[in-house]
C-alpha cells in the first residue's frame, strides 16, 4: 500500500498502530525499545509528512534520538506497510563517550559503608556479578548454583541467557543475608518486587556516603566490574560472554578506560 498520510482516517491510524504493536511483539523487542517506536509512530502519522520532512523535523534533537526515529520508520514501513523505505538520510555516528568507572576502592567503599544487609546485596550483585539493574531486580534463588559457584542470569538483555561466576564475598553475604529455595532474590517490605529507582537510590546513597565525586549509577558498577576485570588480565572475549554483549565491539570500549597499559607508557618517561 502506498500511504498518503494526510489522507488517513483517526480509525485507519489506530489500525495501523495495533499491526505495529503486534509486529514489535512477534519480534519481542524490548519493553523501552517498543516503547520508544511506538511514540515515534503515533507521532508521525498524526503529522501528516513525508517521512523525510518528519525527519528534518527531529534534526535539532540528539544523534540517539535521531537513529530511533529513523529505524521505527524504517520498521514500520518495510514490516507493517510491507513498503521499501527509499530515505538514506545519513546517520550520524554516536560519540565515543567512555564510561564512569570507579577504582576497587571506591567500589569497596560503596559497599562497606551500606550497613543495611539487602542494599548492600544490591551493591555486591552490581559490582561482583557484573549485572544490569533489571536483572538484579528479577533475578531468583532458584537462579543461583551455590554448588557450581555460578549464577544464571535468565532475564538477561534481549533475552539472551548467560552464566557469571558467584564470587567468594557475594557467596558469603547471601549465606548472612539468608538463603531461600526460591523466589525473587530482592523483596521490598510489602513483598513486591524492587522497582528500578530503589535500587539507583541505593546506590546514589552509597555513593554520596562513601563521599565519591563520580557520578555513579547501577551502571557504573557494571561499568567497574568490566574494567577491573580487564586490568587484572582477563581475556576481553571472557569478559563479553560475562556482560552478555552480542559483540565485541561494545566490549572493547573499556579498553578505552582500563589503565593497566597506560601505567605500562607512564613508567617509560
Amino acid at each position: 500500500m502506498n500511504l498518503d498520510i494526510k489522507k488517513l482516517a483517526p480509525q485507519e491510524r489506530y489500525e495501523l498502530i495495533g499491526k505495529f504493536i503486534e509486529e514489535i511483539k512477534l519480534r519481542k523487542y524490548s519493553y523501552q525499545t517498543g516503547k520508544a517506536y511506538i511514540s515515534v509512530v503515533k507521532e508521525f502519522l498524526k503529522s501528516g509528512k513525508t517521512p523525510r520532512e518528519f525527519l528534518l523535523s527531529c534534526s535539532n534533537k540528539s544523534r540517539s534520538t535521531m537513529r530511533s526515529t529513523y529505524f521505527a520508520l524504517k520498521f514500520f514501513y518495510e514490516n507493517v506497510l510491507n513498503e521499501k523505505f527509499d530515505e538514506k538520510l545519513p546517520l550520524a555516528k554516536r560519540d565515543l563517550k567512555l564510561p564512569v568507572v570507579l577504582s576497587r576502592e571506591e567500589a569497596n567503599k560503596m559497599i562497606e559503608v551500606t550497613t543495611n544487609i539487602k542494599h548492600r546485596l544490591v551493591l555486591m550483585f552490581l559490582y561482583y556479578a557484573g549485572l544490569r539493574l533489571d536483572e538484579a531486580r528479577n533475578l531468583k534463588w532458584q537462579d543461583i548454583d551455590f554448588d557450581r559457584n555460578i549464577i544464571h542470569i535468565k532475564t538477561a538483555k534481549g533475552e539472551k541467557e548467560r552464566v557469571v561466576f558467584l564470587h567468594p564475598r557475594l557467596k558469603e553475604m547471601l549465606g548472612i543475608y539468608g538463603i531461600s529455595k526460591q523466589g525473587l532474590v530482592f523483596m521490598s517490605q510489602r513483598g513486591r518486587k524492587y522497582n528500578k529507582r530503589t535500587i539507583q537510590e541505593i546506590v546514589r546513597k552509597a555513593a554520596k556516603k562513601a563521599r565519591i565525586k563520580k557520578r555513579a549509577t547501577p551502571h557504573t558498577l557494571r561499568h567497574s566490574f568490566a574494567t577491573h576485570l580487564l586490568e587484572a588480565g582477563a581475556d576481553i572475549r571472557y569478559i563479553q560472554q560475562l556482560l552478555g554483549h552480542k559483540s565485541l565491539k561494545t566490549t572493547q570500549i573499556y579498553t578505552h578506560v582500563a589503565n593497566k597499559d597506560i601505567k605500562k607508557l607512564a613508567n617509560l618517561l
